[in-house]
């Protein structure tokens, strides 16, 4: 991977390497990480202190980076969520199938709801879902800033966790809602290629990886209430150029009945991408204000995406209502109305 031949053979500055370090450190550990969140809205009314432009034409000097950090921090932190806890959720009707959650490590603290959603829809149409101890970051959040012996560590506790389970009650799937840590899990097999002990278990877990959308399509939906909503359908990079998932998402929002839009050059980058936003933060907010401009001229009603930071990212600059794709699938379905949607 390119990231981790700059870090193997390039000196960055010291700033450079501490501003990775922290991002390093907190984004796997979800309780460390929430508790830099409250201390993060503590410090944002400071962020209009520091630097607003940068003499790097991607923003990527230290203070400029530091507001960006302070920016992105939510201006609601949410409390843990039960459902993020190591348990079983069993199928409220004849079970069809039984799937691990990937419980994640950002999306705990920044969209815990998108698992609620999830754990609801897929007990709903009669899956059940266990989160299993042991599972946590997918190492994605890691890679992005080079560090790909921690996130190898990562994808071992979580294949040893998962195998684990495997060899117990058994698994059909390993479901994942948020795409970049999807993208990661399904290449857990070439990560781990070249390591005799660990390849072939790698191989069998990524092979079991799915995005919530796949399982979902594979079941299908029932007791649909439509509701007389149009999405404008944003496709995180990771979804539509990693897991090559383009249309699927798509077909199951209107199966659900809403009635889905693409977005004019659907292929370009919100911004957001890992950590992107915070270590190139001028080219992000272009990325991401050309991103809502096109969003926004196909006049949708809500804007739906399956990856978590592309919302928080995109809802920060438009006033369009944003969900992830599971929380309207699950609303569709007999779930509570997204909070984005009033």
């Amino acid at each position: 991977h390119g990231r981790h031949h700059i870090e193997e053979t390039f000196t960055r500055s010291l700033p450079d390497r501490f501003m990775r370090g922290v991002l390093a450190y907190l984004m796997p550990r979800p309780a460390v990480f929430r508790w830099a969140m409250v201390l993060g809205r503590l410090a944002k009314p400071l962020a209009g202190l520091l630097p607003a432009t940068s003499p790097d034409p991607g923003g990527a000097t230290f203070l400029r980076r530091l507001r960006a950090m302070l920016e992105a921090v939510p201006d609601r932190i949410a409390t843990p969520s039960p459902v993020d806890r190591p348990q079983v959720f069993p199928a409220l009707g004849l079970q069809r199938k039984r799937v691990a959650l990937m419980p994640g490590c950002g999306q705990q603290v920044l969209a815990p709801e998108v698992n609620e959603a999830t754990v609801r829809l897929l007990t709903r149409l009669d899956i059940e879902v266990v989160n299993v101890a042991g599972s946590g970051c997918c190492g994605s959040s890691v890679l992005h800033v080079g560090r790909n012996d921690q996130a190898i560590a990562l994808a071992k506790r979580n294949i040893e966790a998962w195998l684990r389970e495997i060899d117990g009650a058994g698994l059909d799937a390993i479901v994942i809602n948020a795409s970049g840590c999807g993208t990661t899990v399904k290449d857990y097999g070439h990560m781990l290629a070249d390591d005799p002990v660990w390849a072939e278990k790698a191989k069998q877990v990524a092979a079991l990886a799915r995005d919530v959308t796949e399982i979902v399509a594979e079941v299908g939906l029932s007791n649909v209430t439509p509701r007389p909503l149009t999405v404008a359908y944003h496709s995180a990079c990771s979804m539509q150029h990693g897991q090559k998932l383009t249309e699927l998402p798509k077909k199951v929002l209107r199966d659900a009945g809403f009635v889905v839009k693409d977005v004019p050059e659907g292929h370009l980058c919100c911004g957001w991408a890992g950590t992107y936003q915070v270590l190139q933060p001028e080219l992000s907010r272009r990325l991401r204000d050309r991103k809502v401009a096109n969003i926004e001229s196909v006049r949708p009603d809500v804007i739906a995406a399956g990856n978590f930071g592309c919302i928080g990212n995109i809802a920060s600059a438009t006033g369009i209502p944003m969900a992830h794709t599971v929380e309207l699938l699950d609303w569709a379905t007999g779930g509570p109305k997204p909070a984005a949607l009033g």
